[in-house]
């Protein structure tokens, strides 16, 4: 397949943006958070950010959620806003510039202000979210039916790679931090200030590229239209099965990205340096899984594909559970998740498009991004609850698959052609 020019500056927003999620909530700031955390804990081991008494190892995983339930506020409305606008540009280059400003105020948090990085964390996820919704709602506009499986694996193909190279960046950094006479603190808050520097850059390409489209008839307030768009769902009932599908199974996938830091560091007792490494890796081996995926879901059809990467993740899970318990099972167990991480996330995406009724894109990513990249909510709280009074972090973790059980049984569920005949009238 030959991409257009418009193409290409879609794929460019991958790049921009997915160093957020990679180098922020994936690998530095959960653990220099926790860290934060317990140095500010009391006797007890517990922090009280505004007045609530929370254990320091679970203030992240917390934070994960609550930023999460301010996106199911936020998101589905700027969806219904996009949608109705006359430029969702303007509301791609609003979000995406208030998430890399927030993810650049990064470098202030040093030591005690862990409650200021989670401000900080819950402006950015929340800005980075909302700048998904929009950037998704152009995947139906730029690419036809027998495309979007394509084109969106190229998108997050590109989107590894474009996280793995500034990860690779920020690692000389890191561990040369000594030789360059900073600190390791430090050399971690220059990393998460060059991620919100990296995507405020390659978002100036994408805005250039991307052309906009006459907005749709909505009503005035988009609150009115978000009770809409959930009404409307009924009509859309194998659009509305699928979505809870994947709000079960995303959710798991977002907290395992967004706690194995944690887990690898705080469990495990790796050191960032060579947590840093395996995040590298991971980026590089999942854009293969991604394009690999792709191909799978030409043979056996996006939703098969899908299936199948539940299975992989549902069996990752468990070695986690059982196995993992050095460096070299870990380096395992995340070349194990890059290669189902791919295909499961970009093949959700580019299904999702194809049973959404054309101009109502941007309202319905709305609701989809609520568990996108970086993004999730149940299951971090389950995790945090898991941790707090198991104490265990490997009961935490297999709570988990419970997530990708649910979320497996109800996509073999979902029938495509019917949904897509659906949105198609």
């Amino acid at each position: 397949m030959k991409s257009t020019t418009e193409q290409r500056a879609w794929y460019l927003y991958d790049w921009a943006n997915s160093v957020f999620p990679v180098t922020a909530i994936a690998l530095f700031l959960g653990p220099y958070l926790t860290s934060l955390a317990k140095t500010a804990a009391d006797s007890q081991g517990y922090v009280h950010p505004l007045g609530l008494s929370v254990d320091a190892r679970s203030y992240w995983s917390y934070l994960v959620s609550v930023s999460v339930i301010l996106q199911v506020l936020v998101l589905p409305v700027i969806g219904a806003a996009a949608d109705s606008a006359r430029s969702k540009k303007v509301y791609l280059a609003l979000t995406a510039y208030v998430g890399a400003a927030a993810a650049a105020a990064m470098f202030f948090i040093d030591d005690g202000k862990y409650q200021f990085g989670g401000v900080l964390f819950l402006i950015g996820n929340v800005a980075f979210g909302a700048s998904m919704v929009v950037y998704n709602s152009f995947l139906p506009e730029i690419a036809a039916p027998e495309q979007r499986d394509a084109v969106s694996s190229k998108g997050w193909g590109i989107g590894y790679l474009g996280g793995g190279v500034l990860l690779a960046l920020n690692l000389l950094l890191y561990s040369n931090a000594a030789r360059l006479g900073i600190s390791e603190s430090f050399a971690v808050r220059i990393s998460l200030c060059s991620a919100g520097v990296w995507w405020a850059l390659f978002t100036i390409p994408v805005l250039l590229g991307l052309r906009d489209r006459p907005g749709s008839a909505k009503p005035a307030s988009s609150f009115i239209q978000l009770k809409h768009t959930i009404a409307g769902l009924r009509q859309y009932p194998q659009t509305a099965v699928f979505l809870i599908a994947y709000l079960l199974y995303n959710d798991a996938i977002q907290t395992v990205l967004a706690v194995a830091s944690q887990f690898a560091n705080d469990e495990l007792k790796i050191p960032v340096g060579q947590l840093t490494l395996v995040i590298l890796m991971i980026q590089f081996v999942a854009f293969f899984g991604a394009i690999g995926f792709q191909w799978l879901a030409v043979m056996t059809g996006a939703k098969r594909a899908i299936l199948i990467s539940l299975i992989g993740w549902t069996a990752t899970l468990i070695f986690v559970y059982a196995g993992v318990k050095n460096t070299p099972q870990f380096f395992v167990a995340g070349a194990a998740i890059a290669l189902v991480m791919g295909g499961s996330q970009a093949l959700s995406r580019s299904l999702f498009a194809q049973l959404i009724p054309k101009g109502s894109e941007a309202e319905y990513f709305g609701i989809y991004e609520i568990s996108d990249k970086g993004t999730s909510w149940l299951c971090p709280l389950l995790f945090g609850l898991a941790l707090q009074f198991t104490h265990s972090y490997r009961s935490a973790i297999l709570s988990l698959i419970v997530f990708f059980i649910a979320g497996f049984f109800l996509l073999v569920k979902v029938d495509v052609e019917r949904g897509e005949a659906k949105a198609r009238s």
